[in-house]
Formats: C-alpha cells, structure tokens, sequence
C-alpha cells in the first residue's frame, strides 16, 4: 500500500469519529493558542518598554542608589536611600505641567486653555505653566495622565521625603554620554565624600545600559509563560496517545483483516502514525489563528501592543507536529506488532 493510500484511509478513520477526533485536538489547539499568544504579549511588552525608553532620548543618564549590604546580605539594585535632595539644583516653586489626559479630566475639554490657571494637588494650589503634547499610552504607563512639577516642591508639599529614586541627566549630545557619565561618577562620589577605593552607593547607567537590563528581563519573562503554556502541549500530546491506543483497541479485527489479505506492519504502522500526526498539525494550524487573534484580543483589552513573531509560529506549529509523532509512535507500534490470528479472534 502506498503511502497517498494510507493517508486517505487515516482521513477516513477520523472522519469516522469527528467528535473524538475534536475532543482530542483540543488539546493541541489550547496549546499552540497559548504558546503563540503568551509570547506575542511577552514581545509587545519588550517592543512597547524598548520603545519608552528610547523615547526618552539617547543622550540620557540616570542616576540611582546603589546596592545594600546588611550582615554580609546584599539587596537588589536601588534598595539603599543615598540620593536626596541636596544632590540636585533646589527649587521650591508651586507650579505645573499637565499631560492632556489631565487637562480633559479637569475641564472636560482638551483644547481649554489652562494655562496660567491654577489648580489642586492635596489642597495645595499649584500654577499651571504647560501641557504636554500627546504621546498615547505604551504598555501599562501613558505619559498623557502625568502631572509634573519641581521635585524639591513634591517632596516638601505632598510627599515629606528627601530622598529619591532617581535623578535623570541629559548631556549635552549622545557623543559626550561617557564624558558626562564620568563626571557625574566624579562629582557623586566627592558629594557623597566616598574615598577612593571603596564602593560608590550610587550607579550610573546610560540608555544602552539600561536598555539590556529590560530586554533581558521582559525576554526571561516571555520565555517562562511561553514555558508554562508549553506545557498544554504536552497535555495535549499525552491526550493523543490515549485517544490512539483506543483506537487501536477498537480497530483490533480491522487490524487483523488487512494484515490476513496482505498489509505489511509498515503499512499499519504508517496509517495510525499518520492519524496522530494529522490530529497535532490540524489542531496546531487552527492554535495558531487563535493564539494570534487571542494575543491581539489580549492587547486591545489591555491597551498594549502585541507582537507575533514568525519564529513563535514556527516553533509552535513544528513541535505541536513533533509532539503527533513522539506521542504516536507507541500506538502504531503496538498496532502494527499484533499477530493477525490474535487480532482475527479479538472481540
């Protein structure tokens, strides 16, 4: 029997029994939907970050606490206070820039003239000086619903801190980035009176810097849910060699019959192989319309990008097919090793 035989008589057996064959896809299709759409969201993420960062311009550099060290246990990055106030140019005035989500949540209208106009932030009367010009939201932050004002005003009028998180610098063009990185390092360490040969409380990073780190974060991220939904693949596998090897039960006399008019073994075993893999393919095809309509669902609903990539489709949609043949190998097997005079008696 030829191999096109053997396909189209594969068809026919699961034609016979669309509903398990279905049941049984289903596996596959949540699978490959999820893989595909945990990692399309893991690539928005990574793009819509990438992309804020960027945005802020390539001549930037931030300024953050350094790393604990309590008993011989260090923190993580940040977790020391040695950044305040005295670190920056003091201003304490009560004034403002609106983002447009502000101006519309305030008046209703984006196109009121708020300038000039004073507003309140827990009671206290600050001047509106500007708004800015409209961004969009990227991933979970939207640049258009921030008030700023100066920090020595925040922090002395709403928060009662002297500490900060982070400074931002901006040289003068990204050509200079290292001198000016080096002249901040040089200026904090004698403000901070660190002695030479001793660890900075503080670090200074540049885009780039700071750019690797998130990418190598929200990367790791998208490899651990792609990860987790793999494992649906591996359900769904173990759920196709289940349904196979009832299938080779019920088929047993069937089994038998050909082997007794001329079947070879490899032809048995080629029938049901081609059954699992069938059964994997059509349920990682239909996974992967899914997972990519799911991931763009997903990120209309949470208003972030989303990013499908070809290479997560191919992956998906070769081990959803790798899956068919591993988890099908032992039902063909089995099917073709049956002694056709066992086979001819079974009832």
């Amino acid at each position: 029997m030829n191999f096109y035989e053997s396909i189209r008589i594969s068809l026919r057996a699961l034609q016979a029994n669309k509903l398990r064959s279905a049941l049984t896809m289903l596996g596959m299709i949540i699978g490959v939907a999820a893989v595909i759409a945990m990692v399309g969201i893991g690539n928005g993420a990574t793009a819509s970050i990438t992309s804020q960062i960027q945005g802020l311009g390539s001549n930037l550099l931030t300024v953050s606490p350094g790393q604990s060290n309590t008993g011989g246990v260090r923190g993580g990055a940040g977790s020391l206070t040695t950044l305040t106030i005295t670190d920056l140019v003091d201003s304490n005035a009560r004034v403002a820039v609106l983002g447009p989500t502000v101006v519309t949540n305030l008046t209703g209208d984006p196109n009121t003239d708020i300038i000039g106009k004073n507003i309140k932030i827990n009671n206290i009367p600050f001047q509106v000086i500007g708004v800015t010009t409209a961004t969009g939201s990227t991933g979970f932050m939207s640049s258009d619903n921030m008030i700023l004002a100066p920090i020595t005003t925040v922090q002395e009028r709403l928060i009662g801190k002297n500490t900060l998180r982070s400074i931002l610098v901006s040289a003068s063009s990204p050509d200079l980035m290292q001198t000016a990185q080096d002249e901040i390092t040089i200026a904090m360490e004698q403000a901070h009176k660190i002695q030479a040969g001793k660890p900075d409380d503080f670090m200074v990073q540049n885009q780039a810097d700071i750019l690797a780190s998130v990418q190598g974060v929200t990367q790791t991220l998208t490899m651990l849910l792609g990860g987790i939904a793999g494992i649906s693949l591996l359900v769904g596998g173990i759920g196709i060699m289940n349904i196979m090897l009832v299938s080779v039960t019920e088929r047993t006399r069937e089994i038998g019959i050909r082997k007794a008019i001329g079947a070879r073994s490899t032809d048995i075993l080629t029938q049901f192989l081609i059954e699992a893999i069938v059964l994997s393919v059509l349920g990682g095809g239909i996974g992967i319309v899914l997972g990519t309509a799911g991931s763009s669902l997903i990120g209309t609903a949470l208003k972030m990008s989303t990013s499908v990539s070809m290479t997560s489709v191919f992956v998906a949609f070769s081990f959803s097919g790798g899956i068919g043949i591993i988890f099908g190998v032992f039902p063909a097997r089995k099917a073709a090793a049956m002694d056709p005079i066992d086979a001819l008696r079974f009832e």
